[in-house]
C-alpha cells in the first residue's frame, strides 16, 4: 500500500520543471536531489549521443548515398511519381516564370566568350559540320521535288517579286534617258518636246507606258524563269549545289561567323538575338498551343516509362551507380560540414530531448 510519504516523494518528482518550494520536511529534499542529477545524466547523454551520431554518420555518409541510391533506383517511377506531377513540374514552374535577368545576362555573356574565342580563328567550319551531313542535308533537299518547285515560285514566279524588278529596270531606264538627253543639246530637247507631242496626242503619261510594257513583259520573262529553273535545277543539280557551296566555305575559321555580327555596345547582335529569342519563349511559354504540346509529350513519355524502375530512367541519362558514387564522394564535404553545423546538432538535441521526455521512456529509465 502506498504511504503518504510515497505520495509526498511523487509529487516532489513530478514538480520539478516548477519553482523551488519551501519544504520543512527532511524527505521532501532528497527526491529533488535525485532529479537534478538525473537531469544532468540526461543533458549529457543527449550530449554524448549528438556527438556519437556526428561522428558515426560523418564516417558512414558515402556508404549511406550509395545504400540509398541502390534503394531508390530500384523503386518504380509511377510508386512516387505520376503523370500530374510531371505536368505540374513543367507548367506550373518551368513555364509559368519568364527567365530571370541575371540567367539571360549568363547567356548573353557566355554566347559572346563562345563566339568571340580567339580558339575561332584557327578553327574551320568543317570542324562543326561534316562533309556527309552536308551531303546528307542536300540530297534530302534534292529529293523533295514538289516542295523546291513551290520554292522557286515563291522566290522567281511571285507577283512582288515581278513589281521589284520592274521597277528596278523602270528607274534604270529613266535615269539612263535623263542623262542621255541631257547631253545630247539640242538633239536632247527634241527628243523631250517629241516625248511632250507624244503624252499629249495619246492621253497617256509615258512613263506610265513604260511601266505597264515592262511590268507585262516582265511577268512573262519570270514564268519563263521559273520553268526553266524548275526544268533544270534536277535533283542531282540542286545537291551538287548545295554540296559545292559548302565546299567553298568549309575551310572558312569559325571566327569567320563574326563579321556578320555587330559587338557595338549599343548595338550588339548578341543582344538582339537573345532578346529575339526571349520575345519568342515569352509569348510560347503561356500560350494554349505550347501547353496542349507539353501536355501531350509528358503523357507520352511518361506511358513510356511509368513501369520502369528509377535506375532505368536514370541510365536513359548516363546517370548509374558509379555516376552516383563520383557525386557521392563529391558531396562528402558538404555532408560533413552539415553534420557539423549548428543547425543540424541543434535539432538533433532537440529531438532526443523530446525523446527522453516521452513519459513512457522516463519511467522506464526510472526517472519518473
Amino acid at each position: 500500500m502506498q504511504t503518504s510519504k510515497d505520495n509526498q516523494t511523487t509529487d516532489t518528482q513530478n514538480s520539478v520543471a516548477d519553482e523551488p518550494k519551501t519544504h520543512n520536511h527532511a524527505s521532501a529534499a532528497q527526491p529533488n536531489t535525485h532529479v537534478t542529477s538525473a537531469n544532468l545524466t540526461i543533458h549529457s547523454l543527449i550530449d554524448a549521443q549528438v556527438a556519437f551520431m556526428q561522428q558515426w554518420l560523418r564516417k558512414q555518409a558515402q556508404p549511406l548515398s550509395i545504400e540509398a541510391w541502390q534503394w531508390f533506383s530500384e523503386q518504380p517511377l509511377h510508386k512516387y511519381i505520376s503523370s500530374d506531377d510531371v505536368q505540374h513540374l513543367v507548367t506550373d514552374w518551368l513555364l509559368s516564370q519568364p527567365m530571370s535577368e541575371v540567367m539571360r545576362t549568363d547567356i548573353r555573356d557566355i554566347l559572346h566568350t563562345v563566339i568571340y574565342h580567339p580558339v575561332n580563328d584557327d578553327v574551320p567550319l568543317s570542324e562543326l559540320i561534316d562533309d556527309t551531313q552536308v551531303a546528307t542535308l542536300a540530297n534530302y533537299v534534292g529529293s523533295h521535288e514538289q516542295q523546291r518547285n513551290i520554292l522557286i515560285h515563291t522566290l522567281v514566279g511571285n507577283e512582288a517579286f515581278a513589281d521589284l524588278l520592274t521597277q528596278t529596270l523602270y528607274h534604270a531606264i529613266n535615269d539612263f534617258m535623263e542623262t542621255t538627253l541631257e547631253k545630247a543639246g539640242g538633239v536632247g530637247k527634241l527628243m523631250k518636246l517629241g516625248r511632250s507631242s507624244f503624252e499629249k496626242a495619246t492621253n497617256r503619261n509615258l512613263d506610265e507606258k513604260l511601266q505597264t510594257y515592262l511590268h507585262r513583259n516582265i511577268k512573262d520573262l519570270t514564268r519563263r524563269a521559273e520553268a526553266n529553273a524548275q526544268a533544270h535545277l534536277s535533283n542531282e543539280e540542286v545537291a551538287r549545289l548545295l554540296v559545292t557551296g559548302w565546299s567553298r566555305i568549309k575551310d572558312q575559321p569559325i571566327s569567320e561567323i563574326q563579321t556578320y555580327l555587330n559587338d557595338e555596345p549599343d548595338n550588339s547582335s548578341i543582344d538582339h538575338i537573345e532578346a529575339s529569342i526571349q520575345q519568342s519563349y515569352n509569348r510560347l511559354r503561356v500560350s494554349p498551343y505550347l501547353h496542349t504540346l507539353v501536355t501531350a509529350s509528358i503523357n507520352t513519355w511518361y506511358s513510356n516509362h511509368q513501369t520502369d524502375t528509377i535506375a532505368t530512367v536514370a541510365a536513359s541519362l548516363y546517370i548509374d551507380e558509379q555516376a552516383m558514387t563520383q557525386l557521392s564522394t563529391s558531396l562528402v564535404p558538404i555532408v560533413q560540414d552539415a553534420l557539423d553545423s549548428p543547425w543540424f546538432t541543434a535539432h538533433t538535441r532537440e529531438m532526443l530531448k523530446a525523446f527522453y521526455e516521452q513519459p513512457d521512456i522516463q519511467e522506464g529509465l526510472g526517472l519518473r
